[in-house]
């Protein structure tokens, strides 16, 4: 299946049959490119550059799932974005398609070389193949630079290797950033990802409680068994092009427990209004602690006055706004 989601600008593939649709030639870079942070971002500065110069649409080729997702399950790291803001991100970079084809059984079966084939070459024409220093593939795992390079030489693509960004003399990497926000340490994230750390997502329905309890929350289902955070943070809420300030859980609710999944629970500080189903952009600026389980709903909303307390205190010091 071919979805356009936006014409001439990013198509949206579900199946490999689904690339004879996608007739030219391109120069193209493949990942999971999670966070899209500013390593990521120098590799699609150079395909972009090298697009602009043979003339030819640049291509980013992702996955949903992520590979680790599908063969780790649980287990699988925590997403620093959900697809649609990868796409999102990607596209505001300047790239001229994005292109996810579906990680399942049969692609992760291919060998390094039925995939250059198949994907690389009678799928997507490629003439310049741009991938990160670790890049792998192949259910082979013989998918490498090498590799590539005389596979690019016999199918008549050329094949070119970036160097590791490093910022503070650390590799720049999704794995780097997820382990600092666990740090809660935002200032940080933002430098390795070129713009602060934020969710963004549609406003559920839930089951009200916070609505119950004093403090009504905007609820965004995250999707995922794991987040790359977890607990009670200070957020700026952008809704409609205006910035709101915010508390924020990210968790699983352990007091109420009812859930396997974690969710971002959002209460606008001295906000009333209905916006369930319109998406918000939450940004992280500081953790005020773990979350918890409590014995009792009047303990909780005790824990939720002083969060709520502590908060608007922080920020009746603090003068950021979202970027």
């Amino acid at each position: 299946m071919t979805l356009a989601l936006e014409p001439s600008k990013m198509t949206f593939i579900r199946d490999l049959q689904s690339l004879r649709s996608f007739d030219q030639r391109s120069v193209v870079t493949i990942g999971s490119f999670d966070g899209v942070h500013l390593g990521h971002q120098a590799i699609l500065q150079q395909v972009k550059e090298k697009a602009a110069q043979l003339k030819l649409p640049s291509v980013v080729m992702t996955f949903e799932p992520q590979p680790q997702e599908f063969f780790s399950g649980e287990k699988a790291p925590a997403r620093l974005m959900r697809l649609r803001e990868k796409v999102d991100a990607l596209l505001e970079f300047g790239v001229d398609h994005v292109l996810c084809l579906q990680f399942n059984r049969a692609l992760s079966h291919l060998t390094a070389r039925e995939f250059v084939r198949l994907v690389l070459v009678d799928g997507l024409g490629t003439q310049h193949l741009i991938v990160g220093d670790d890049f792998r593939f192949g259910c082979d795992r013989k998918g490498e630079f090498t590799m590539l390079s005389q596979m690019g030489q016999a199918c008549g693509f050329t094949v070119q290797d970036t160097e590791t960004l490093e910022i503070d003399g650390e590799r720049v990497s999704s794995t780097l950033i997820r382990q600092i926000l666990q740090q809660a340490d935002f200032d940080r994230a933002c430098r390795l990802l070129g713009r602060p750390f934020s969710i963004k997502g549609r406003v559920v329905y839930g089951q009200q409680l916070g609505r119950e309890l004093g403090f009504p929350t905007a609820n965004v289902q995250l999707n995922r068994y794991s987040a790359p955070l977890s607990g009670v943070y200070a957020v700026l809420v952008e809704l409609d092009g205006i910035v709101y300030q915010g508390a924020a859980n990210v968790g699983i609710r352990p007091t109420v427990g009812d859930l396997l999944k974690p969710i971002l629970e959002v209460h606008l500080l001295d906000f009333t209004g209905d916006i369930y189903g319109r998406r918000i952009d939450v940004e992280f600026v500081t953790k005020i602690r773990d979350e918890e389980k409590f014995t009792t709903l009047d303990k909780l909303v005790e824990s939720i006055q002083r969060d709520v307390k502590h908060i608007k205190a922080w920020f009746a010091g603090t003068k950021e706004s979202i970027n």
